[in-house]
């Protein structure tokens, strides 16, 4: 088998001789993957209704909490060496986990399409404020293309050129040049005791807010296994992904609930993309910027792995297909009600992974056993009454949090199922 191959096979165990990512490569992964316009925008919506000093309570619990899960995903990975998706077999079967890839799939070209269009809208901000409403520096087509373009190329070279000749040389470097500069900017200009002190006006709860911030490191939880996979030791695994995300998502969650009190209060993303873009000359904002295509190529990435387990095409070209796809859709598709139903996708798999958890920590004991079965029921049955829970609970008047019960309450169930099963078996 070519080196090539066994890379990008996402049914294929990884050898060994290609599980070459340490914790420090991990480390800069997760940091890069926690930082990004969308983290700061989600501290932005917590700020009004909490305040700053509930607003980074709530940051501060949900990230922990969140990244904690995310690592024990990652660590399935290195267990197994094989893709998320792929590994999904050995829980729900191999016709199973059919379902959540094509879910997947769907889900990760819309997110795709919309990191593309918070960076188009983002660059047009900056240019149309440094160099008027007119100047082809404002043109949203080409940040669209732009964009678009950067993020396929990432993507089709692989998580390891990335990770390691990317990231790991000046990505990582930069990314806290600009976190640090904002952070500076930040406490020379805002008076942060008296925002500390106003409380929030009460239209967010505290678990509400949790909530949210949760689902910030759980949204990858479809994806983690695609670069865990090629981790060196479980160990460096679980504290890389851990460290990186919780320090890059806390601190620019944080930044955005911050720099929306002092200087954005109406809350508007074009209030807040300037007030950024004053700190520094709009430098540490544009480093930020350019990061954001490393979320949009994990998208990518991550769909033509996705596509990888239904369809016998090398993930190059899916991803090469895909990125493709989702310039388009940045350009010419109206997205506003499909992030609705993007959000209902995403409802599922946190349920699901809270079966994935329970099965290959506890049922199985991190063996990487043969999915025997073309549909596992049990795992199955667990999942559907996960996400029941949750939309019983997000649409009910439940004030804590619809994400963690229905985690927690699926894994549970079938842990149960899996002891019936073996009793069963005990006492034939």
């Amino acid at each position: 088998m070519s080196s090539s191959v066994s890379h990008y096979s996402p049914d294929i165990a990884v050898p060994a001789s290609q599980r070459v990512l340490a914790a420090t490569d991990l480390f800069a992964l997760w940091f890069s993957l926690g930082v990004g316009l969308m983290v700061v925008q989600t501290g932005a919506l917590l700020a009004p209704g909490l305040g700053l000093a509930g607003a980074l309570a709530a940051i501060a619990l949900g990230t922990l909490l969140g990244v904690l899960l995310l690592a024990a995903v990652g660590v399935t990975g290195s267990d197994t060496g094989l893709a998320a998706m792929a590994s999904l077999k050995l829980t729900l079967g191999r016709r199973g986990a059919s379902l959540p890839a094509v879910l997947n799939l769907l889900q990760l070209v819309g997110w795709g399409s919309f990191e593309i269009i918070i960076m188009r809208d983002a660059a047009s901000v900056l240019g149309a404020g440094a160099w008027g409403a007119d100047s082809w520096l404002a043109n949203p087509l080409l940040w669209t293309l732009l964009f678009g373009a950067l993020a396929t190329l990432l993507a089709v070279s692989g998580p390891l050129a990335f990770i390691r000749k990317v990231l790991r040389k000046w990505g990582i470097w930069l990314l806290l040049a600009a976190c640090s500069w904002l952070t500076w900017n930040l406490l020379d200009k805002a008076d942060l005791a008296a925002l500390w002190a106003r409380a929030g006006d009460g239209s967010l709860a505290f678990a509400g807010g949790v909530d949210i911030a949760i689902a910030m490191p759980l949204s990858w939880l479809p994806l983690i296994a695609d670069y865990s996979r090629f981790g060196q030791r479980a160990r460096g695994v679980f504290g890389g992904t851990a460290l990186g995300f919780l320090l890059g998502n806390i601190w620019l969650m944080s930044l955005g609930a911050a720099y929306t009190l002092a200087f954005a209060p109406s809350g508007e993303v074009n209030a807040l993309l300037l007030a950024l873009a004053g700190a520094g000359m709009g430098l540490p904002l544009l480093l930020i910027l350019l990061d954001e295509t490393e979320n949009a190529f994990a998208d990518i990435h991550s769909a033509a792995v996705s596509s990888g387990t239904l369809l016998p095409i090398k993930v190059e070209h899916l991803a090469l297909a895909i990125g493709v796809l989702c310039t388009l859709i940045a350009w010419l598709a109206p997205l506003a009600q499909y992030e609705n139903f993007l959000l209902l996708i995403g409802s599922v798999f946190a349920p699901l992974f809270g079966v994935v958890l329970m099965d290959h920590f506890v049922v199985r004991k991190r063996q990487n056993l043969s999915p025997a079965r073309t549909l596992h029921w049990p795992a199955l049955l667990a999942w559907l009454v996960g996400i029941a829970l949750y939309h019983g609970l997000a649409h009910s008047a439940w004030a804590y949090g619809a994400t963690l019960p229905a985690l927690f309450a699926a894994g549970l169930l079938y842990a149960g199922f899996s002891r019936l099963a073996q009793r069963e078996t005990a006492l034939a």
